[in-house]
Order: structure tokens, then C-alpha cells, then sequence
């Protein structure tokens, strides 16, 4: 396909579909986990709930590394310049590589004051870190596999990375069940084996994509001077990826401070709210799909110049997420208490987690103004606003609703009608901002410093 020329609706759609099938099963991959988690008992469930904060520090990271390697090899492509393409992928992996080494140093050695800070019970705390560590462990295994698929979504190629995940989705159904419960030789690990499961499962998919690599046009031309260390790369690598790194990882502090307070309600509450949210993240899919749309096509039209398309990709995803999402929020609230119910039979369980959901479907169509106007920046490698939109949203919002609702000393359903409301409100200021930058600003938008 071609970035540059092809219609855009049908680029949306053409690269949106693959990637948000991929998402799904990569969600429905953590899905499985809570799944099988409540098979084991609620306060297995509510580990894992609480485990996803910390977890979210390697999700942020690979979402970081590879929306900056898309974003700086998909413009290097539009540029026509295949000497920084292939520096940029080269050192994208060495970034990638020694941006795991710190994530595993803090996951290993501070996840124990997170759950502190989330009070945790002792079972609770202790089946959490069981998880964690085997997870952060494999760290560099997930950011490796980012790294060399930011090549191929750069070049508009988010078939390969969709049909790993679907690989990956359907060997921890398999794997899952074996290192919880046991089988033949292998121990029964419990929460444990739910990290190994998926740490596995990683491994097997990072074969995979570098023998796909290695068949690479591009790749083919690589010589020993692309890996040689400049500097120069490593630097536009840093400041593409770290606010985003930073803004998403922000997103497990607002997922904190949200369990902060439903925690007051106990741990099955917890683990309510985390099979809802979990739930949420699947009706997120599309939306997800079309964010990696927009970067990609943006990306490159923004190197060649082609401010019309940019602005055309914007509004037709845009308008796809938003009807899909409102379609989305009426069948979720309909059959909220059943999805729940997959998760856990616990009435506490059941009880948070509908409710939670019925109210969250309100702000479906907020969360795609949200994603969509996050792409869109990322695109222009204005990855500066990104984390600016992500640390409000993330950080800001989620403080100021928590303390709200402490001092008015609201129900647990009257906090999630805050965030709900907050989240409404915010993406539509942040809306407006985009509207404006399209208008006024677009085609004055500086590059980041040229290698």
C-alpha cells in the first residue's frame, strides 16, 4: 500500500482492521489471564488486578519504543531517505535493549511498595509479586519484539504483528491452564505460572518476528556502519519515546489511584473493577486499531509534506471510532452483569464490576477523541503534546477526582460517575485544542533535529 497516494478512508481501514484484530487478541490475551486468575480464587483475581499498574510500566515502555520507531522510520520513508530508516532500526533495538535493562531493575525491585501503596492484604500482596516478577524478568523479551515490529508498521505492515498476537492468544489458552494447575512433569505454579504462560508465549513470538526481519527488503541492506552508535539517534529515539513512555505509563497511576479508592470497598470490589476495566480495554480495540492507523499515515505524510491528507486521516478516524464506540457502549451496558459474571460467580465481584462498566460506556466515545488526538500528535512527532494530553488525563484528572470524592465522602458508583464525567469533559476541551492546531498551526509545525 501506498501511504503517500491511496485513498485514505481505505488505508484507515486497511491498516486499522489488522491492527485492531491483533489488539483484540492481545487484550483478550490479558482477558484469559484475569480468566483463569478467578478460577484460582477472588483474591487471585484481585492480585492480578493490582498487578496491572505495575505490569502497565513494560506496556508503556513498548508502546514508547515502538510509536517511536514507527513514527521516525515511517518518516524517514516519506522523506525518501533510506540511510535514516535503517539507523533508525538499528538503534531502536540497542535503545530498546537498554531502556529493559531499568524497567526490570524497577519492577523488580519496587513493585512491593506499589501494592503497598494500593493497601494491599498480605495473600493479596504476596500472589501479586508472584506474577510481577516472573513478568518483569522477561522484560527485554517484550520491548525486542516492539523494536523489530516498529519497522513493519512503519511500512504500513500490521498484518504480521496482528497474527502474533493471535499466535500468542491461543498458546496462553494452551499454556495458561498447564503452569497454573500442573501437568505430567510441570509443577502447579498458581499466579506464578500465569507470567511464565505469558513470558513464553513472548519469546516464541520474538522468533518468529525476527526471522520475518531478517526476509526484510531494507533489512537486507544493512551493514556494520548502521551499527555503530550516533548519538543523534539515540537522541531523537529518547525524546520521541519517553514522554510517551511517560504519558502511558501514567495511565497505571490513574488505574492506582482508582483502586486506592475502590479499595476502601475491599478486595472483591478490586476484583471487580478489574475484570470491568480489563473488559473496557476490549471495547477500546477498535479505537486502538485506528490510533495505529493515523500514526502510520500520518507519519509519513507529514515527511512528505501533504497536509490535506493529515488532516483527512484525522477526521475519518475520528468519525469511525466515534460511531463504533457508541454502538459499542449500548451492547456493553445491556449485557454488563454477564460479562462479569464470566469472570467470577462472587455477588461482590459481579456487583462492582457492572456497575463500573454501565457507567464507563457513557465515555466511550470521549476515550476515542482521546486516542485519536494522541495519534494525531504522535504522528507530527509532536510527542511533547502527547505527554502533555496523557499527564492531565492520567495524572491530573484522577487526583482530582480522587480527593473530591474523599472530602465529599461519595458512594463507590457516584467515583466512577466522577471519572466518568472528568474524562467527558477533558476530551472535549482537548478536541477543541486539536481543531485549532489544524487550522492555525499544522502547516508551521517544526521537525525534531534533523540526524
Amino acid at each position: 500500500m501506498d501511504l503517500l497516494k491511496d485513498n485514505i478512508p481505505k488505508l484507515v481501514r486497511k491498516i486499522a482492521l489488522p491492527a485492531s484484530i491483533g489488539t483484540l487478541f492481545q487484550t483478550l490475551y490479558n482477558v484469559v489471564d484475569a480468566f483463569f486468575a478467578g478460577k484460582i480464587s477472588p483474591e487471585a483475581l484481585s492480585a492480578l488486578s493490582k498487578s496491572f499498574p505495575i505490569y502497565f510500566i513494560i506496556i508503556g515502555t513498548c508502546i514508547g519504543v515502538t510509536v517511536a520507531g514507527t513514527s521516525l522510520i515511517g518518516n524517514s520513508i516519506g522523506e525518501s531517505n533510506n540511510e535514516k530508516t535503517l539507523n533508525y532500526f538499528t538503534h531502536t533495538i540497542f535503545y530498546g535493549i537498554i531502556i529493559s535493562i531499568f524497567i526490570t531493575y524497577i519492577g523488580l525491585n519496587y513493585a512491593d511498595d506499589i501494592f503497598n501503596i494500593m493497601v494491599t492484604s498480605p495473600e493479596v500482596q504476596s500472589l501479586g509479586l508472584q506474577y510481577t516478577n516472573v513478568i518483569f524478568s522477561g522484560s527485554i523479551i517484550f520491548i525486542l519484539v516492539v523494536c523489530f515490529n516498529s519497522l513493519l508498521h512503519a511500512e504500513g505492515d500490521t498484518k504480521t504483528y496482528r497474527n502474533l498476537l493471535i499466535l500468542s492468544f491461543f498458546l496462553n489458552i494452551l499454556l495458561n491452564p498447564i503452569f497454573i494447575f500442573g501437568f505430567l512433569f510441570i509443577p502447579a505454579m498458581g499466579v506464578q505460572g500465569i507470567g511464565v504462560a505469558t513470558i513464553i508465549s513472548q519469546f516464541i513470538s520474538l522468533i518468529i518476528i525476527f526471522v520475518k526481519i531478517l526476509s526484510n527488503n531494507r533489512v537486507k541492506q544493512l551493514s556494520v556502519n548502521y551499527f555503530k552508535p550516533k548519538f543523534i539517534y539515540f537522541k531523537n529515539l529518547f525524546f520521541q519515546s519517553m514522554p510517551i513512555t511517560i504519558s502511558i505509563s501514567a495511565s497505571s497511576f490513574a488505574f492506582t489511584v482508582i483502586l486506592v479508592y475502590v479499595g476502601i470497598s475491599g478486595e472483591y470490589a478490586v476484583a471487580g473493577y478489574g475484570a470491568g476495566e480489563r473488559f473496557v480495554h476490549v471495547m477500546l480495540l477498535p479505537v486502538l486499531g485506528l490510533n495505529t492507523a493515523i500514526v502510520s499515515i500520518i507519519a509519513q505524510n507529514f515527511g512528505a509534506k501533504n497536509y490535506e491528507r493529515i488532516k483527512e486521516a484525522y477526521f475519518t478516524s475520528l468519525k469511525y471510532g466515534i460511531s463504533i464506540m457508541i454502538v459499542s457502549g449500548v451492547i456493553v451496558y445491556l449485557l454488563a452483569d454477564s460479562i462479569i459474571g464470566i469472570f467470577s460467580n462472587n455477588t461482590e465481584v459481579i456487583i462492582s464490576g457492572k456497575d463500573y462498566l454501565k457507567i464507563q460506556t457513557f465515555a466511550f466515545p470521549a476515550y476515542t477523541i482521546f486516542f485519536m488526538c494522541n495519534g494525531f500528535f504522535i504522528g507530527l512527532k509532536k510527542a511533547e503534546y502527547a505527554m502533555a494530553s496523557n499527564l492531565i488525563r492520567n495524572f491530573a484528572l484522577p487526583v482530582l477526582v480522587y480527593y473530591i470524592a474523599v472530602y465529599l465522602t461519595v458512594s463507590l458508583n457516584t467515583f466512577f460517575w466522577f471519572w466518568c464525567i472528568s474524562n467527558i469533559i477533558y476530551s472535549s476541551l482537548l478536541l477543541i485544542f486539536v481543531l485549532y492546531f489544524l487550522k492555525i498551526k499544522l502547516n508551521k509545525s517544526s521537525a525534531i533535529v534533523q540526524p
